[in-house]
């Protein structure tokens, strides 16, 4: 959520940054409930201070002998009105509120403006797509070929977008998602985490999925119980552990990891990727998090990212990370590098990881805060997340970019020690 003194004090600035985001502020409709909170507010204070004073002159008029029943009348009329202007003022700043809420985050200065993904920046490659002197198959192919990647049974007992793994690839897709939990807690300094799979909406409102996104979520109704909603990403849970906390400064920065499954209903996907594991209802992703003073931030960004990149260079795999134009940035992010891995079958790179920095955008919709150590006070933690990987996504890319002629795939050298001595899948 954004600082609603930025609203007040420089409110076309934010619009106008909030524009390359795509996003259209209503100024005017903001400016009008500013100036009705402020006109209401000012008439309340003035009757408040009125009450008062007519309150205290009736004990002098009492001592005095005086008939108080009409200055009685009269401070119960102000009562009334005053109720009311609390009233109308709760309901002005509830709009209020409920419009911050939909507001994105402010991007960065440093993010490219851009339209949509075609204004994305490369940044840097990593690896270089290997020649096969073959015809190449895709995922879904190599897969089913020995009843291993079975989406025909996915889609009896579930439906569309899911997939049942069997035998050594079931065995190399939780092999992924040890490799990366290793790697992120013994290299690189995360704490491993296992967090709820199911969370109520407040978790979902701090980490910003809630109210913007819930056509996106898998959403459980309990009678007389609040509601329980999917995880749509370990982010939810991860980040909400400092949600409401004070922090001491000497606690950050905080690093968690975990590998989950992840829910979501891909709403607006319709008619994309319908086809492998590219986009699914149910999938499994090992998320980092970090939780770091304001100035730390970027500099946490860049190792973050690091981090998620060093999971592709030691599978080998082919990739390059693109800063997101403004256009195409999530929601809550005010800077975001995406990371592509090469998918030989679509002959072009695909997302496999988004890191993100949110600033305080997250902290201040949870109330996350750290003592300042300078000033002693309160103040906004910053929050970062990022993918480190999507683990069915690598499955794909390790599939699709280890095969060999025959339909074989080879393990990678880095995942053999998970794999029980299996070095070739087929």
């Amino acid at each position: 959520m954004l600082d609603s003194k930025l609203l007040r004090t420089q409110l076309q600035d934010v619009a106008d940054r909030l524009a390359t985001r795509g996003y259209q502020l209503d100024v005017a409709r903001i400016e009008a409930l500013e100036a009705q909170r402020k006109t209401v507010q000012t008439r309340t204070e003035q009757l408040q201070a009125e009450r008062n004073a007519r309150s205290k002159s009736i004990g002098q008029a009492k001592q005095r002998g005086e008939d108080i029943a009409p200055l009685l009348a009269d401070v119960d009329r102000m009562a009334s009105e005053l109720d009311a202007g609390k009233q109308e003022l709760e309901g002005i700043q509830a709009e209020l509120d409920q419009l911050m809420l939909t507001l994105p985050n402010l991007p960065h200065e440093s993010v490219p403006v851009g339209k949509d993904e075609d204004e994305n920046v490369e940044v840097r490659r990593w690896g270089t797509p290997k020649s096969f002197d073959f015809p190449v198959q895709d995922h879904v192919a190599l897969g089913e070929q020995h009843g291993w990647l079975d989406f025909e049974t996915a889609a009896k007992l579930s439906g569309a977008r899911f997939a049942l793994m069997r035998g050594p690839i079931a065995r190399l897709h939780r092999a992924l998602a040890q490799f990366m939990i290793d790697l992120h807690t013994r290299e690189h300094g995360y704490e491993e985490a296992y967090t709820p799979y199911l969370v109520q909406a407040p978790a979902l409102q701090g980490t910003g999925q809630l109210p913007k996104f819930e056509e996106d979520l898998f959403k459980i109704t309990r009678e007389g119980e609040a509601d329980f909603y999917l995880i749509p990403t370990a982010e939810v849970s991860l980040t909400n552990i400092v949600a409401g906390e004070i922090l001491d400064a000497k606690q950050l920065p905080l690093k968690f990891v975990a590998h989950t499954p992840c829910f979501r209903s891909e709403a607006g996907a319709s008619g994309r990727d319908t086809r492998g594991m590219i986009r699914q209802h149910q999938f499994d992703k090992v998320e980092m998090v970090q939780i770091v003073e304001p100035d730390q931030s970027f500099e946490a960004l860049e190792s973050l990212t690091g981090n998620a990149e060093k999971v592709l260079q030691l599978l080998e795999l082919p990739y390059r990370v693109l800063a997101l134009c403004t256009g195409d940035m999530g929601f809550g992010a005010t800077k975001t590098y995406d990371l592509e891995v090469w998918v030989p079958s679509q002959d072009k790179y695909r997302e496999i990881s988004s890191c993100s920095n949110c600033g305080d955008f997250q902290a201040r919709r949870m109330q996350a805060r750290y003592r300042n150590p300078e000033t002693g006070k309160p103040e906004l933690v910053h929050t970062l997340n990022g993918s480190g990987l999507a683990v069915g996504r690598t499955l794909v890319a390790v599939l699709e970019n280890y095969q060999q002629a025959d339909g074989s795939v080879r393990v990678p050298k880095v995942l053999k020690p998970y794999m029980a001595g299996i070095e070739v899948i087929g």
